[in-house]
């Protein structure tokens, strides 16, 4: 089975872009355009990371990360959380990781970051099964 990255993410070609490298590395990609969608995506299926944008229409990254930090499906406690943002000012990176975020990545995207971020948690989210 393909692991499976949540992108929360309204801007449509940060999503497309995403979308395309994901693909090429064979993950599933769910996508979510609001905060809240993203929430109930995670809440109703399984994932093994999350991609999330601080600057949603409708509630913002940090509150997104901790209602899926305190959800009701507790497995969400423990799912990786990156913030894949423009928000670049000083204390940013602190406020992401005050709401529940692991990694804070800022754009524009870096590709190769993007992809030894994502195979690193889910290859020791593999690694963490077999054990």
């Amino acid at each position: 089975m393909k692991p499976t990255v949540l992108y929360i993410e309204d801007h449509p070609d940060n999503m497309t872009l995403v979308r395309r490298i994901l693909h090429s590395e064979s993950y599933a990609l769910l996508e979510a355009r609001t905060g809240f969608q993203g929430i109930s995506i995670a809440e109703n299926q399984d994932v093994d990371l999350i991609l999330l944008d601080i600057n949603l229409p409708d509630i913002d990254g940090y509150e997104v990360a901790r209602r899926l930090r305190t959800s009701k499906k507790s497995i969400l406690a423990h799912i990786p959380i990156v913030a894949v943002t423009a928000n670049a000012m000083r204390g940013d990176d602190q406020k992401v990781f005050s709401a529940g975020v692991d990694i804070y990545m800022t754009k524009p995207i870096n590709i190769q970051k993007l992809l030894d971020t994502v195979e690193g948690f889910i290859h020791k989210k593999t690694r963490g099964l077999k054990s």
